[in-house]
């Protein structure tokens, strides 16, 4: 029984065990489930506020040229946003963000439903983003693009690579 749980516990991942390349992708989870859950809380702070008085609050706290095209697009877009809007968008970037936070921890513990999790999901949205890409062209679009692929692919390698390994 004791050589059992030796043999279970020399099966389990451990961090270190983690390649480098799944922790980067673990790391940018994190960082974006993060970001996301705090854009998710700030649209509900949004909720029952003027959002033109709120976009010249933070442009005067960033320091933002008010007259900057960049600027004047996202102001144009926030302020189309309502309250039915703003709680959709709050919705979906808490269930976007707790996808993240799943994938990245799982993968920085090393664990292989994570890889698959993250393989299903990450594809998933290539289809999106071929869309958005076709769409509207942008170098930032593009980029997300090819960064999820090879993300998809590594995953794929890393899973194969571990298979083989195991199987020897």
């Amino acid at each position: 029984m004791a050589s059992q749980r030796q043999k279970q516990k020399k099966k389990r991942p451990t961090t270190a065990s983690v390649s480098a390349g799944v922790r980067l992708i673990a790391a940018f989870k994190l960082l974006k489930g993060l970001v996301l859950l705090a854009v998710g809380i700030g649209a509900i702070k949004l909720l029952h506020k003027d959002l033109a008085l709120e976009v010249e609050r933070w442009a005067d706290i960033l320091r933002v040229d008010p007259h900057n095209r960049y600027f004047l697009r996202l102001v144009a877009k926030v302020l189309t946003l309502d309250p039915r809007k703003l709680r959709e968008l709050s919705v979906g970037t808490f269930f976007y963000s707790a996808m993240d936070l799943t994938e990245g921890t799982g993968l920085l513990l090393g664990k292989r439903w994570a890889e698959y999790f993250t393989i299903i999901t990450t594809s998933s949205f290539i289809p999106l983003e071929i869309y958005e890409v076709a769409r509207h062209m942008s170098a930032a679009s593009a980029i997300v693009l090819l960064l999820n692929i090879a993300v998809v692919i590594y995953l794929i390698v890393e899973i194969t690579r571990k298979r083989e390994n195991h199987s020897a």
